[in-house]
């Protein structure tokens, strides 16, 4: 049996995904921490939750909540090389780090922002942090404060005169990509911050970015309803993925870079083969989909959405669907 058959069979025999609830309102964001014990969850009601996994690798139903911010939760993410670690991006003008090991649910860190942030990433090696806000500002912090008696967190920012709205550092922690609202990718040396590239990607809105664990390639989702993979050496495109109507949001590479997740206003999240671009299995929803998240080792994919219920009053709920392990391990041994 190929691996594409195997993924397709694990997802037919999955079971229905697991919704989890705890949120007031809707759910921006989702994300692992990097050994996959913890998924956090960022929502509109101002708040952050922890949800840790049990010995089979379910999300308990019971979370810690985290307080502090005074608007939405835009989006969040981990330390890579602190798995207790996490930064909190919000429209309240700060970004929070947490730390996991603290009793307090209370931020270790606010610092301070210039404006009203949208969107934020981990460098790979831990030492900076990166957030967008909606003025098009992406200031960069250093999570140390400097090498001074007074902590100075934001050491650099970049005004951009278009739309930025995903960004990243590769792997190799030398280039920070980010995405506009002209469908472009501008790719930045760092920390020269230097133009080496600009890519060509979509012709409207690029939203999102996201790099394959293997550091062969990137994908990029767009207003046009296309996710595009790019080849990280040549930033040529190999090939997209059109199975949706409308404008892709979110994106994410299982933890082998043997398949992708990606969700849009269409009421699916479809997953696709990364080599083949065959389609492997669509996940129903009754609403846009804000985010998707691939665990770091194994199949099991977090998501999060508009969904409303009786009352047009939105849910605040986050699901995991996890493919069955019995038929994927075969097409990773």
């Amino acid at each position: 049996m190929s691996s594409v058959a195997r993924y397709k069979a694990a997802c037919a025999i999955a079971a229905p995904p697991k919704e989890l609830r705890g949120h007031q309102q809707k759910v921006h964001s989702v994300a692992w921490n990097s050994i996959g014990t913890k998924l956090a969850s960022g929502s509109v009601d101002k708040t952050v939750r922890i949800w840790s996994l049990d010995s089979r690798l379910n999300p308990s139903k019971d979370s810690v909540e985290l307080k502090g911010h005074t608007g939405d939760v835009d989006q969040l993410c981990w330390d890579p090389t602190n798995a207790d670690r996490l930064a909190t991006a919000s429209v309240d003008k700060t970004v929070r780090i947490w730390d996991m090991r603290l009793a307090s649910s209370r931020a270790a860190l606010v610092i301070p922002t210039v404006g009203e942030n949208i969107n934020i990433c981990w460098s790979p090696d831990g030492r900076h942090i990166a957030v967008g806000n909606k003025d098009d500002v992406v200031s960069f912090i250093d999570v140390r404060g400097g090498s001074g008696t007074k902590k100075e967190y934001i050491w650099h920012r970049m005004n951009n005169d278009i739309e930025i709205n995903e960004i990243r550092w590769n792997y190799a922690n030398d280039l920070f990509f980010l995405t506009t609202g002209q469908g472009t990718i501008k790719v930045l040396g760092f920390p020269s911050f230097e133009l080496v590239h600009s890519v060509n990607a979509h012709t409207a809105n690029c939203y999102c970015l996201e790099f394959d664990p293997r550091g062969r390639y990137f994908a990029t989702g767009s207003a046009d309803a296309i996710v595009s993979l790019w080849d990280l050496e040549e930033y040529a495109c190999l090939r997209t993925f059109s199975n949706l109507d409308w404008p892709v949001r979110t994106i994410s590479f299982s933890h082998d870079g043997e398949l992708l997740a990606f969700g849009s206003e269409d009421h699916i999240i479809d997953i696709c083969h990364v080599e083949t671009g065959e389609q492997i299995h669509t996940i129903a929803s009754t609403a846009a989909t804000n985010t998707v998240a691939w665990h770091p080792n194994r199949y099991i994919l977090a998501y999060a959405g508009d969904e409303v219920d009786r009352n047009k009053q939105h849910e605040g709920n986050l699901r995991i669907f996890h493919m069955s392990s019995s038929s994927t391990s075969q097409s990773t041994s």
